[in-house]
Order: C-alpha cells, then sequence, then structure tokens
C-alpha cells in the first residue's frame, strides 16, 4: 500500500467497518453543525445532536471518556441552545447575537475549573489517568465546555474556544488514531475562524441599525 495512506488510515485495520463508516457521518453532520453554526441558523442544533450521539457511541465504545463526556455535553447544551435561539426577547426578535458580559466572563472561568476537576476525578476513577494524552484531553473538554456554553448563549466569544480547542485536537486526535476526527477539527478550525468574523459583521451591523 501507498506508505502515506498507510500512516493515515493504518489504524482503521483493526476497526470494523460499522465503527469507521459511523465517524464518517458523525464527522460529516458535525461539519454540517459548524457550517450552521457559522450561518446562525437554527440547524446547528439538529445536526450536531446527531454527531454527538453517535460519537458519544463511538468514544464510549473506545474508551475516550474526556472526549465522550464533551460531546454528552454537547448533546445536552444542544437543547438548551435550541430553546434560547427560538427564544423571543420581544414580540418580533429571537435572542440576538452578543458579546459575553463581565457576569459570563466570570461564568465561563468557573465552568473551565469546574470541568478540569471534574474530568480529572472521572480519569482517576477508571484508572485512565496514566499519560499526557489524559492532561491535554483534560484541558480541551473544559475549553469546548466553555465554548459550547456560550454558543448556546448566542455570545461572539464562542468562536474564540472553539478555535483554541480546534487546533489542540487536530494533532491530538491524529495521535489517537483517528484520522477522520483529526481532518474534521482541521475543517473545523477554518470554519470557527469564518464565523468567528461573520458573527462580529452581524454583531456590528446590528449595533449601527439600532
Amino acid at each position: 500500500m501507498n506508505p502515506i495512506f498507510d500512516f493515515l488510515f493504518g489504524q482503521y485495520s483493526d476497526y470494523q467497518t460499522l465503527d469507521v463508516v459511523l465517524e464518517i457521518v458523525a464527522v460529516i453532520f458535525g461539519f454540517l453543525s459548524v457550517w450552521f453554526s457559522r450561518k446562525n441558523n437554527i440547524l446547528v442544533f439538529p445536526t450536531g445532536m446527531i454527531s454527538t450521539c453517535i460519537f458519544v457511541y463511538l468514544l464510549l465504545k473506545w474508551g475516550l471518556l474526556g472526549d465522550m463526556m464533551i460531546n454528552g455535553y454537547y448533546f445536552i447544551m444542544s437543547v438548551y441552545g435550541w430553546y434560547i435561539w427560538t427564544r423571543k426577547v420581544d414580540a418580533s426578535h429571537m435572542t440576538p447575537i452578543s458579546r459575553t458580559t463581565k457576569k459570563e466572563k466570570k461564568i465561563s472561568v468557573a465552568i473551565f475549573l469546574a470541568t478540569l476537576v471534574f474530568v480529572f476525578i472521572i480519569y482517576k476513577a477508571f484508572d485512565k489517568w496514566n499519560g499526557w494524552v489524559a492532561y491535554v484531553d483534560t484541558v480541551t473538554t473544559a475549553i469546548f465546555f466553555v465554548g459550547m456554553w456560550l454558543m448556546a448563549k448566542r455570545k461572539l466569544e464562542n468562536w474564540i474556544y472553539w478555535i483554541i480547542g480546534d487546533l489542540i485536537s487536530i494533532p491530538l486526535y491524529f495521535y489517537k488514531g483517528f484520522t477522520f476526527t483529526s481532518f474534521q477539527y482541521l475543517g473545523f478550525t477554518f470554519i470557527a475562524i469564518l464565523g468567528y468574523l461573520a458573527w462580529k459583521k452581524s454583531l456590528s451591523n446590528n449595533q449601527v441599525t439600532a
């Protein structure tokens, strides 16, 4: 076989075909979810929920507890975000894009620190705290927890957390042996950058209009 192909996809030789197909499907819906988020479209949530459901199953099967909890949390926050995005702030306007307030910044820090502690306890309880991957996985979990909460609240700064977490996840997932998921996070990084710029422009236009 081609050595480049073996380097990128050789780890899938021991995987069940169904698992590979499910990962690809989850990646596709993950891309759709981030794309709809960039477009400020409510479809970000149903597409994201499909992706996260599949990943929860796969990651539980593969024993990646931190990643599994990220996706489980995504699902819960998608339900919450779906409600927030469709909630009317007055008779004719839905919840708008806005910047994070001082109070929300403090809550973000609290979520980040609480997640670090929670994931550490989970890893220790299951005897999975056994290498540098666990450390990085714990940090990325905390970053993504904050990012998802801010996205559900329709806050511009959510994209900053996604960009940081995505950049860390690209080599992390490749090292773990999930090439398709690594490619997914590479794509996520570019979309997140575009999403930040698009939301920032929309926020500026709304402020001018107001």
